[in-house]
């Protein structure tokens, strides 16, 4: 998979709002050419959450470890859920790591270099092994995104 597709599958999920900050939006540079992704209908970025999925594509200060400087490399990053990081890295996100996996091996799905603590997912690279595993990751993050919107909206709404 390419960037370009990863961020066309979860762009065309319901109530997305895809950010690509570029020279000139005010953004910092160091998110320049990167992308983030949250639930927002309606279009307003959020100011009280995180993104539920990234695509970046450079080294960012402490999280090198995935190598992303080397030519083409880009890496998925997913706040799929406790579940999925169980399922996927043998522990739970605050416990520590079982096995010693390369963070920075291509198609593998890992535990997030600097986020994992906090249970998010990464593959660095989707392709034909993690192809199907990414886009299902990426819609359990959309979907846990979407439930948490619901719930901050139905507790703002219940004292009006």
């Amino acid at each position: 998979m390419t960037s370009e597709e990863i961020i066309s599958f979860v762009d065309a999920l319901d109530g997305v709002l895809t950010l690509r900050p570029a020279p000139g939006d005010g953004t910092p540079e160091i998110s320049w050419g990167d992308t983030f992704f949250y639930y927002a209908p309606d279009g307003v970025t959020p100011t009280a959450t995180q993104p539920f999925a990234t695509v970046v594509t450079k080294n960012y200060p402490d999280d090198e470890a995935s190598l992303l400087d080397r030519p083409d490399t880009f890496r998925v990053n997913i706040a799929a859920g406790k579940e999925a990081f169980i399922r996927w890295t043998g522990h739970a996100p605050r416990e520590p790591a079982s096995s010693d996996v390369d963070p920075s091996a291509t198609d593998t799905v890992i535990a997030h270099p600097v986020y994992g603590s906090v249970g998010w997912l990464a593959v660095v690279n989707p392709g034909e092994r993690t192809e199907t595993t990414t886009c299902e990751l990426l819609q359990a993050a959309h979907h846990l995104a979407r439930s948490r919107h619901g719930r901050r909206g139905r507790i703002c709404s219940s004292g009006s």
